[in-house]
């Protein structure tokens, strides 16, 4: 539930919930405390509405990540001002941090606590999700594939507001590339060594494409129900048989299992000439 904080209308003195010393009611996650109620200033967010809807938002959600992690601070350490004797942590501060907003880093605050065991710094399981750089990988990756240079990639990336943008990075050229040159290797690893045995292939197909100097040859099974299955991949400076023949021998060598559509590697790197660069298999 969210709350909007209004501003007071009698004079006097305000006390903000800074100092409120009792702690919020929450709903307990695996890793994750959860406050069942969040209060929003929309005075610190006013100037966002400007921006539109979408600024606006993030400016709340900005401030729905600080009572998550305040929230988790509380949990660990008990109420604020108040001995907890069965508390597993203490505060130990606060220091500037960065989470993953919209393709982009943008600047936070942090809090930080330590062990009571004397274990070290404990980490604050909200700040930990939301400075997760693995969407940042996925988002540049989707991107650059969809035809988006990395030179353009933060003109691609939605409007959050000029007061986020001021304090964003991780959208320069270099970094977005390092980003898609790490998500493309871990994609591909994870598609080579995908298992093969339940693959219910009624063709193979090889292609070579080149980039600049560098020639990769590509096998491709098609299912039964017409899926298109990579298969192997292998760098080679030409296209020829022995290219092929070394990429089939890998297919042969790892987890094909099934006896029912079999195949010889000799035979289909025969079958493949370099003007066609595709091939049927023996069944």
């Amino acid at each position: 539930m969210l709350g909007v904080a209004k501003t007071p209308t009698k004079k006097g003195t305000t006390v903000t919930n800074k100092y409120q010393k009792t702690m919020p009611k929450t709903s307990t996650k695996p890793g994750l405390a959860i406050p069942d109620a969040v209060t929003i200033a929309m005075g610190e967010i006013a100037e966002d509405m400007r921006e539109g809807l979408l600024a606006l938002a993030v400016g709340a959600g900005l401030q729905v990540m600080g009572s998550l992690m305040e929230a988790d601070v509380a949990a660990a350490c008990g109420p604020r001002g108040k001995h907890d004797p069965e508390r597993t942590a203490v505060r130990h501060g606060s220091e500037r941090g960065s989470v993953t907003l919209g393709g982009r880093r943008t600047s936070v605050q942090r809090p930080r606590m330590r062990g009571t065991s004397g274990a070290g710094e404990v980490p604050v399981p909200a700040y930990e999700l939301f400075s997760s750089s693995e969407i940042l990988g996925r988002m540049a990756m989707s991107k650059m594939l969809g035809g988006l240079s990395s030179r353009r990639y933060r003109v691609g990336l939605e409007p959050v507001g000029e007061k986020v943008e001021r304090a964003a990075s991780a959208t320069s050229k270099s970094a977005v590339s390092r980003r898609f040159v790490t998500m493309t290797e871990t994609a591909l690893a994870e598609s080579l060594a995908a298992p093969l045995g339940n693959l219910d292939l009624v063709a193979l197909m090889i292609d070579g494409v080149h980039f600049g100097e560098h020639l990769c040859v590509v096998a491709l099974g098609i299912g039964i129900d017409g899926t298109k299955h990579p298969l192997g991949l292998v760098e080679g400076s030409t296209e020829n048989t022995t290219v092929v023949t070394d990429l089939l021998t890998d297919l042969r060598a790892g987890d094909w299992t099934r006896p029912a559509r079999s195949w010889s590697a000799s035979t289909a790197a025969r079958r493949c000439t370099p003007a066609s660069w595709q091939c049927s298999t023996t069944r």
